[in-house]
Formats: C-alpha cells, structure tokens, sequence
C-alpha cells in the first residue's frame, strides 16, 4: 500500500553520492563497533578531566548502555570540542575547527549521516574531515593506525552540521520545504487547489446560487440535507467516543539501559519570554542525558531569540540549529530540517510553552517497544495550563479537554485517523522519515500528517501522559491562531481530496468514515454553525419545525430535530466526560456558553477561508509568555509542599 504513493528506500527524495575515494573512507569509518569500551580515557586526564569524573562516567556509563565518552559529555565533565580535540591530539590527527572549506562532491544531509565530507585542497594535503559520533570514539581511538598519512583530520559532529549548514544553505532550505512535495505531490498542499477540485467548487458554487435565486427554500433544504450527512457521521463518532473508556497501556519505568536515543524537536520563532521555563521543562525531563538529543531551531533572523539562547547555560545534549532562510516560513519546514538531524530511534515534538510531565518520553519509549510496528506515532494528552486567565482560557481548556481527553483517545481506539495536535507527538524516526515528514506548505501541518499515516497504513494511539500549554486569554490573539488552524483544515481538505478513489482505498469504509467525519465534520461545523443554529432555534420558536403537513416535511422535521437534539448531546455530553477525566469539574457551569464559543469559532473558520485564498502560508504567530495563572506551577507548588509539610494523619492521638 505504501508503495502507491512513497519510495521507502530514500529520505528527502535524495540517493547517496561519493566519488570512489569518499566511499573508501566511508566504509572504514562504519566498520567501527558503536558499542565497544575502551581503555583509552585516561588521557583525558592530561586535559584537565579528573580521575573522579572519569571514574563516575564508567558507572553511568554501565548503568545507561552507553559510550563513556557519550557519559563524560552528559556529566558536563569535558565539552564536545575539547573531547574531540584531546582525541586527535591522542591519535596524532589535526583537529579542524572552523576553518574548513567543504569540497564540491559533498551531499546534504549524507555527509552528516555519514561523518565524512570532502574538502577543498589546502597547502597541508587534507582531503577529508571525519567526525564520528561520541559513540565511535573508543573503537576509533583502537583502529585509529588506518588513518595515518591518509589526509583525513578530525572535527565534531556539531562542527560538521554547521559547516554543512553554511555550505549548503538553498539546498537544505529547498528541502525542508519541499521533500514531501518533491517526493508526492498529491500528498502535498504546495500545488493547491487542482483543476477538477476549482471546477467542481465552481460547479457547486454555480448551481446553489441558482437555486438561491429561483427557490431559495429549496436551495436551503438541498445545503442543509448535504450537510447533515456530514454532521450525522460527526455526531456518531464523537458519541461513540464518549462511550468507548480509553485503553490505556500500564504506566511502566524502564529501566535506563533499555531505553534508547530520543530526539526532542523545539521550533522557536520569538519566544525569548518562555525560553527559561522551556528550558527548565525540558531538563526535568526524566532520560537518561546521554540518550538525549534536544533540537532548539530558530530562524536565521530571529535574533531576539538567538541572543536569549546565548544568555543560557545549555547542558551538552542540547543543540540550537539554526534554519536557512527559505519559503514557506512555517513551523513544519523548521521541523524537516531538525529531522535530518535527528539521531534518535524516536522523536518527539514540543512547542516553546510546553509542559511536558517528567516521565513522558519513558511511557512513549516503553509504549512504541512493546507496540507493532504499524504504530508509527503516539499523541500524548494536551492541557491549558493558565485555565484561570480568562471566560476564553476556560472555554479552551474545555474544549482541550473534549479533543484529548475524549475524542482522540476514542479515535485511536477505533482505528480511525487521528488528527495529530501540534505537540507531544513522539514518532518513529524511521517511519516519519519514509513518510517525509510533514508538509511545510500546510499551517495545519499536524492533522494533515495524522491523515497521511493513515492512508499509508500506519496508526495512531494514545499516549496516557499530560503536556500542558498556554492558550491565548484575548480574543484577539485568539482569533489569530483559531484563523491559522481553520485554513489549515481547509488545506488538509483540499490536499485529501485530489485523489478521492486513492484515499477511499487506503482509508478503507471505516477509515475513510472516520476521516469524513472528523475533518469535513470539523470543516464544515465551524463555518456553518451559526446558521443551522439561527434555523434551527427560529423553527422550534415559531413551531415551523413541528407543524408540517405534509409526509416529506414531517419527516425532513423529524430529522432535524432528531439531528438538533443529537447535535446538542454531542457537544455538551463530551464536555462533561472530558472535564471529569481531567478533574476539572470546577469548569462544568462554563459548558452552557460553549454554543457561544463555537460561534466564535465559526468567524475565525471565515476568517481562516479568506486567508486561504489572500495569504494561504501565512503562518499567524500566536504570543507566548503572556500568561497570568498557571496549574503547572501550582502543582509543583503544591508538591514542594508536600514534601517540606507531609500531610499529618486525621487519627487523634490516644
């Protein structure tokens, strides 16, 4: 199936490219035993390490299954730089820092894959720069004879990916842009809108306005009948949801030698004001530090945020990546570009005001090894975490609620596409790479790619663990993101539908159910809303509705009311099972004006529809490090206490 659409045999669209010479080197560099010991460290005592810290890196290094070199990094005892250069001066090779001139024959992103790139002939007769990864080092330090007198110096890996960076700056940009549409058009929204879908849209837009002139009574009724088609499925499965108890998985712990590389994807874009609590997120993470791999991307031009990164002290296994400047300017291109460099068996994606439970990327890794391999991506639970700002924060906490905590875990269940949120998604690295990741040209990036796995035969299922975010408290600020995501859904809409009989085939009847009802339901309630909403309350008051005479009217009322009837149920009975397993009951008066809440919605979906067609990439940013309350906070206030104040026992003394 996944072969209709995708080659799985290249990521990027790219095949590799060496001259004989680069290939010899590459292939002794991978003969090397990534998990071999050595004895060698000790020479890093010349280098200022102490024996203490030499000897506690062979402890976390037999308690993590990992490199000592790759333990002495995590333990802050020795930089990258200096450990790479104390190597070199070890084995008698030059150590290159800045000063390299990557050579014509060099690929994007290979080179990186493969340690090794080609270099500009020099007056001291090296033609080529290795850098193993901190794993390699040991078994390179043994086998390190086979590179005397060969014109090969050493450098680090982060060394190499900046200077293939500055080397290559349009083709990892046009990458990054364009691998998916490179790879599959269809699958893309870079093309837009094709020329059968513009002509039935204006096929459709042609007739109905007919039908408005001539018989606007019939023309409503022909609408509404063939949208209620559209809101029965999405009615059906949102309470089927509500009847299904999620599955979850038991809450293991493994153990730390278990455990493999996770990357950690953090796309900044003007966040300096949330960066110190990102950070403090992200290191109380509960990961062995050596398995970790935490990408921090910001534009070539935010230096706001380039210069807050600066000011902090970052542990080793952070790295800031720094995207080329290129079209779209979408969070989804700076996400590709991260991939390439991702290291990890799985990755995972957060937003800059993300809160992520400590222990989440243990349950995601113990989730996916125990899960089959068709399981390519687990959504963890999303949460509003300054619920109290504002009537708007609680509303979105409510409906948050309802998506997370009801709906996508019922989804998941089923066996129906997932739309992904934008956060705490942990992938397979593999899997995401052969499905080229996700779609620059779509500002809904996230439902788009949930969509995608399902069409080629991958699952979603939920992850039991809570990451929380700050949502917009004004309404402004608000319907400048709701506006972003609506457009995407329309473009997840239009990118779906290019091909319907190959998307009904891959689907599958109950995928392809799921799908209609989840995404043309999302896309047509918010932009109709109000309308059948107005209709519907305007018959039920003037006794239209019940006081038909004839048999077609009587049964066109009873369908209406039953789907009137059922529409309610479906919006308030979610709400109220989404609070409760959130335990935030206290929020439960708020779900009466949630009508009111879709109707805001329904403007920010017109306003997303003009978008579309004004501005369809423009990426509406929403601020963040504006919140006033905070449960994450308040939690951990309430742990420390605690901690310091144990609860005393209610029993009386004798």
């Amino acid at each position: 199936m996944k072969s209709e659409i995708l080659s799985s045999e290249a990521v990027g669209g790219n095949q590799w490219h060496f001259d004989q010479q680069s290939e010899d080197v590459y292939l002794n560099y991978t003969s090397f035993d990534c998990g071999a010991d050595t004895d060698e460290i000790g020479f890093l005592l010349q280098h200022g390490v102490s024996g203490q810290a030499l000897a506690e890196a062979r402890r976390r290094a037999y308690l993590w299954r990992v490199s000592p070199f790759e333990a002495l990094l995590a333990c802050g005892a020795i930089d990258e730089e200096r450990l790479y250069a104390a190597v070199a001066e070890a084995v008698g090779m030059p150590f290159l820092r800045r000063n390299m001139r990557i050579g014509t024959g060099a690929r994007f992103p290979e080179c990186l894959t493969a340690g090794v790139v080609p270099l500009h002939p020099d007056e001291q007769g090296l033609r080529f720069a290795i850098a193993p990864g901190v794993r390699h080092l040991g078994r390179f330090m043994e086998q390190h004879a086979r590179w005397h007198d060969a014109g090969v110096a050493l450098t680090t890996p982060r060394l190499l990916t900046r200077l293939a960076m500055r080397a290559f700056p349009r083709h990892i940009a046009h990458l990054a842009a364009n691998g998916l549409a490179d790879a599959a058009a269809a699958l893309s929204y870079r093309g837009q809108m094709s020329g059968p879908q513009i002509g039935l849209l204006a096929l459709a837009v042609g007739v109905m306005s007919f039908f408005l002139v001539r018989a606007p009574a019939a023309a409503f009724g022909l609408f509404a009948s063939l949208c209620g088609l559209v809101f029965i499925a999405m009615v059906t499965v949102r309470l089927a949801c509500c009847l299904e108890p999620p599955r979850h998985p038991p809450r293991r712990s493994p153990e730390d030698h278990a455990l493999p590389t996770y990357t950690v994807i953090v796309p900044l874009h003007r966040e300096e004001r949330v960066l110190p609590q990102l950070l403090t997120a992200l290191e109380d993470l509960d990961y062995p530090p050596a398995k970790l791999d935490i990408k921090l991307v910001v534009e070539s031009d935010d230096a706001t945020t380039a210069v807050a990164l600066r000011r902090q002290t970052l542990p080793p296994w952070f790295e800031v990546v720094v995207a080329p400047p290129g079209l779209p300017r979408t969070k989804p291109r700076a996400l590709n570009l991260a991939l390439q460099l991702a290291r990890g068996e799985y990755t995972v994606v957060y937003d800059a005001e993300d809160v992520p439970e400590p222990q989440q990327l243990r349950l995601a890794a113990a989730h996916l090894a125990a899960a089959p391999a068709h399981v390519a991506c687990l959504q963890a639970h999303l949460a509003i975490d300054n619920v109290d700002d504002s009537l708007l924060t609680r509303l979105f906490a409510i409906e948050y609620a309802v998506l997370f905590d009801v709906i996508n875990p019922g989804l998941a269940t089923f066996g129906f596409p997932v739309p992904l949120g934008g956060t705490s998604n942990h992938f397979r690295t593999a899997v995401l790479r052969r499905v080229h990741a996700w779609d620059a040209w779509n500002v809904t990036e996230d439902a788009d790619l949930g969509l995608r796995l399902a069409r080629l035969g991958y699952a979603v299922e939920d992850l039991p663990s809570t990451t929380r975010e700050e949502a917009p408290a004004r309404l402004r600020a608000w319907l400048a993101q709701r506006a972003r995501w609506m457009k995407g859904w329309l473009q997840v809409c239009v990118t779906h539908t290019r091909e319907p009989r190959t998307a009904l085939r891959q689907l599958g009847p109950a995928g392809t159910l799921g799908a209609f009802a989840t995404v043309a339901g999302t896309v047509l309630t918010a932009l109709f809303f109000p309308i059948f909403l107005i209709a519907s309350v305007r018959m039920l008051a003037d006794g239209s509705l019940l006081a038909a005479d004839e048999p077609v009217r009587r049964a066109v009322a009873a369908i209406g009311l039953t789907l009137f009837a059922a529409g309610g149920l479906a919006m308030l009975v979610p709400a109220c099972i989404g609070l409760r397993r959130r335990k935030l009951q206290r929020l439960a008066p708020y779900v009466a004006l949630m009508p009111l809440y879709f109707v805001l919605i329904s403007f920010a979906a017109w306003l997303g529809a003009i978008e579309l067609i004004c501005s369809p990439f423009r990426w509406n940013k929403t601020e963040h490090g504006l919140a006033r309350t905070s449960e994450a906070a308040r939690r951990r206030t309430a742990s420390a206490e605690a901690i310091i104040h144990p609860v005393r026992s209610n029993r009386r003394s004798p």
